[in-house]
């Protein structure tokens, strides 16, 4: 059986839900988010900012859709060099993944996308999307960055030997 779109009053439901939570892990100060913000053009769109370790901070784009709440974080532009070997540590950890999945996006940049039904929003279902991207990008930027751009480490590393 599929199941019929939220109403209208199930997805204000929805938004409100995402709106609270959000407000809530900017309140508490051992959350990694650091910012959020509201989409002024795009009703149902978000955007939050987390700090990290491997990256500085890390952004998701929170996009309400008719059935699904998507989530996109951008991770990396297109890979300079190492394309094919980036691309196929990429397959190999959505191998790995539950809820999220690394794609190819505009100008070939690499992006972590994933949905979640909107039936299902709640604060659990929320923090987990949040604690995936976190750790998705803690586990895996640093690996990804040193092989799209591995030149620039070798130069780096070159530079502070003189």
């Amino acid at each position: 059986m599929f199941r019929s779109p939220p109403t209208a009053q199930e997805w204000t439901d929805a938004k409100a839900t995402i709106d609270q939570f959000l407000d809530e892990r900017l309140i508490d100060p051992d959350e990694a988010v650091v910012d959020v913000s509201r989409d002024a053009d795009i009703d149902g769109r978000w955007y939050v900012r987390m700090a990290g370790e491997a990256r500085d901070f890390t952004t998701i784009w929170l996009t309400l859709g008719q059935r699904t709440l998507r989530h996109e974080t951008y991770v990396l532009p297109h890979p300079e060099e190492n394309g094919d070997e980036v691309r196929e540590r990429l397959l190999r950890y959505n191998h790995e993944l539950a809820g999220a999945r690394f794609s190819i996006g505009d100008e070939n940049a690499l992006f972590l996308v994933g949905e979640l039904a909107v039936h299902q929003l709640d604060d659990i279902e929320l923090d987990q999307l949040l604690g995936r991207v976190y750790s998705t990008i803690e586990r895996y930027f640093e690996s990804l960055v040193r092989l799209a751009f591995a030149s620039h480490f070798a130069e780096a590393n070159d530079n502070g030997r003189t």
